[in-house]
């Protein structure tokens, strides 16, 4: 069908570089055939323009909802110009082929990050689009297709020099089932919104690529959701270097253990505190400043103050040899006092909701200090995990306790009751097993990641007897023996806050009874592998 004329079908949301690519193809002789507004902008630009309702002999109706979704347009897309057979079809039903398709799709990715009502939001699934990209795709030997404006001037200089190969052909086409692959994830995440669907896809697009993985000689990229915002897609850098595949691994979590405290600039509550407040009614659970050590993927100090400074002094003094070349996240602004605080210390990063003036010019003197501001607390309803062959998904762990019991004979005092919970929400965020000594609204010992609980118990233990105020201790999950009680009973522990569930809770309450410790059990376990 070489003798036939060429005609190229453009309808476009976003119309920017289309009219350059338009009047290239009609002063190169193509018939070009549109819909709409693109239709009418393309005549702005003095272009002429075939209706697509011309071609389909269909009025376009339902406020556009039916355009292209007519056997004229998708047998013009579809037949194979070396198959004689579709050739013959085409002619006998008086249609022409349709050689270029440029389409880029209703702004879905963008509405649903905005929040709109639902009904609002569904307005704008494109229908019409996705179904002649890939019709065009599945064709790609015979039509140019064009989903992405940065190929707009690639294609028109393979034009020019007469080089659109099968290699350019088949990646364009590529590009759109890539495109409307992830489109169609978001829309249906939008529908599937809290459920654990059966095909699980995200809207991931490639944000840039990194300089490498965990170690150098491993490739690495950032991928950014398109249809819901997060704190890697909204955060500002500041200042400081490029950051690495282990620095956002380790701000992101940093920046949600410190949330988990509360976000003073926007009123986020702290994790769990509706369950804080229906159980323990008389207890301040409000959000105070709160300053995260991470280093490693593990946090290293954890501590609430009256100040930004005064957290930051309570989480270096938790660990502060591992502090250093670690990331510190606060959930408060940052003040020129903490600035200064700060600048003592060697850190990788430092991220916070915000920054004062004078904070933030101090800390830009460090060259290489990367700076981050965060506009609001962690919003992802699922967390995923490679695997080979396949993927884990579950429930971000939004939940704190589902009870506070406390069955031993002797009760935690009151004023221990928010450095139990403080513990609760401190190591929730250690690696299983994970042990967290509390002191005064600071973590003074943290052990985590060991394969037993004793071990975990006993260098946090270890690390927190420095510490000479009322030490509580809290668990990530059940003592399956009574060693952990007997551990925090030599060490002096006042009281024990634990998820219970084991065969053997009453021998360690009775280990408590015989020791002197209050002990409480949650019901909800916290583990962090």
């Amino acid at each position: 069908m070489d003798d036939m004329k060429k005609n190229a079908l453009i309808s476009v949301y976003d119309k920017d570089g289309v009219g350059e690519l338009a009047r290239f193809l009609r002063d190169g002789g193509w018939n070009i055939i549109s819909t709409g507004g693109t239709a009418a902008f393309l005549r702005g630009e003095g272009i002429n323009v075939t209706d697509v309702s011309e071609l389909t002999g269909f009025p376009e109706c339902f406020d556009g909802r039916v355009k292209t979704l007519h056997p004229a347009v998708h047998a013009g897309l579809l037949a194979r110009r070396h198959n004689p057979d579709d050739c013959a079809a085409l002619r006998s039903l008086g249609l022409e082929t349709i050689d270029l398709v440029c389409v880029n799709l209703y702004p879905f990715f963008e509405k649903a990050r905005a929040g709109l009502p639902f009904d609002e939001t569904a307005e704008f699934i494109d229908i019409g689009g996705p179904a002649m990209l890939r019709a065009a795709a599945k064709n790609w030997r015979d039509v140019i297709v064009l989903s992405d404006a940065a190929d707009y001037r690639r294609v028109i200089d393979a034009l020019r020099g007469n080089a659109v190969d099968d290699a350019l052909r088949k990646t364009l086409a590529g590009k759109v089932f890539n495109l409307t692959a992830a489109y169609d994830g978001a829309v249906a995440r939008f529908f599937l919104e809290d459920e654990l669907p059966a095909y699980y896809t995200d809207a991931l697009c490639r944000g840039g690529a990194l300089r490498y993985g965990e170690n150098a000689h491993q490739k690495a990229a950032l991928y950014l959701r398109k249809d819901r915002a997060g704190l890697v897609s909204s955060m500002e850098v500041l200042g400081g270097k490029e950051l690495s595949y282990n620095n956002i691994r380790d701000l992101d979590f940093a920046w949600r253990c410190v949330c988990a405290f509360g976000l003073e600039r926007d009123g986020t509550a702290p994790l769990g505190a509706d369950e804080v407040r229906a159980l323990l009614p008389g207890v301040d659970d409000r959000a105070a400043p709160c300053c995260v050590a991470v280093k490693h993927h593990a946090p290293c100090g954890i501590a609430r103050g009256a100040t930004a400074e005064e957290a930051f002094a309570g989480a270096r003094d938790g660990d502060p040899v591992s502090i250093f070349g670690g990331i510190v996240a606060f959930n408060t602004p940052l003040t020129l006092a903490a600035a200064r605080a700060l600048g003592e210390l060697f850190l990788e990063i430092v991220i916070a909701p915000d920054f004062d003036g004078d904070a933030l010019a101090l800390l830009k003197t460090k060259k290489n200090l990367r700076l981050i501001r965060a506009p609001f607390a962690p919003r992802d309803r699922f967390e995923m995990v490679s695997v080979d062959g396949g993927a884990l998904l579950q429930e971000t762990n939004r939940r704190l306790l589902e009870k506070w019991e406390v069955p031993t004979k002797k009760k935690p005092a009151a004023e221990l009751l928010p450095d139990l919970l403080f513990g609760l929400r401190a190591v929730s965020f250690v690696p299983s097993n994970g042990i967290v000594v509390v002191s005064q609204a600071a973590a003074v010992g943290i052990g985590g990641g060991e394969t037993n609980r004793l071990s975990a118990a006993e260098l946090a233990l270890r690390r927190s007897e420095r510490t000479p105020g009322t030490r509580v201790l809290a668990s990530d999950a059940f003592f399956p023996f009574p060693d952990v009680v007997e551990a925090a009973a030599a060490s002096g522990i006042a009281a024990i806050v634990q998820s219970g569930g084991s065969q053997n809770d009453g021998a360690s309450v009775e280990t408590c009874d015989r020791l002197g410790i209050p002990m409480v059990i949650t019901g909800l376990r916290a583990f962090k592998h």
